[in-house]
């Protein structure tokens, strides 16, 4: 059985995360969506808050599991029996943080391969972080979270 790892911060999910999502679960038997923390981040929702949301929005994918966890990712994958990690890529800023990261993750798990999934190009300009700084200013992110989520972010950010 052929499966992946999706980690991320998805602080919150963006319409570019679930559409890898979406593509990862054509591709792979199963697909382990991993919220990760980051201690040199501020997070605007909770590990559980981004799991619930997630969660939210893959309901009908019945072979997508959300998990949260700590510490590095590939400890995660090794958890989950995983050994696919599969990473979005926007740009070629991206790329070149993406390959430096797949290599480590090799060097530390002595053979986890990494699948860099270049996003759609409708999506190559939204990230969690534009999405919080127009929420945060009451901009409008319709298009830019599912829609399953967009009351939770909009709330969140609510002045």
């Amino acid at each position: 059985m052929s499966s992946c790892i999706f980690p991320g911060s998805f602080d919150p999910l963006t319409v570019g995360h679930l559409d890898l999502i979406q593509r990862c679960a054509r591709m792979f038997d199963g697909v382990v969506v991993a919220v990760m923390c980051n201690p040199e981040k501020r997070s605007a929702f909770s590990p559980e808050e981004r799991v619930d949301m997630i969660r939210k929005c893959v309901r009908g994918l019945k072979n997508v599991s959300v998990i949260h966890s700590e510490g590095l990712t590939i400890d995660a994958a090794r958890r989950e029996g995983v050994q696919v990690m599969v990473r979005g890529v926007r740009n070629e800023v991206d790329f070149g943080m993406e390959v430096q990261l797949a290599t480590i993750n090799r060097h530390l798990s002595q053979g986890m391969e990494t699948l860099l999934l270049p996003t759609l190009p409708q999506y190559a300009w939204v990230s969690s972080s534009i999405v919080r700084e127009a929420a945060q200013y009451g901009g409008r992110i319709e298009g830019l979270v599912p829609g399953e989520i967009l009351e939770d972010v909009r709330k969140r950010f609510a002045r």
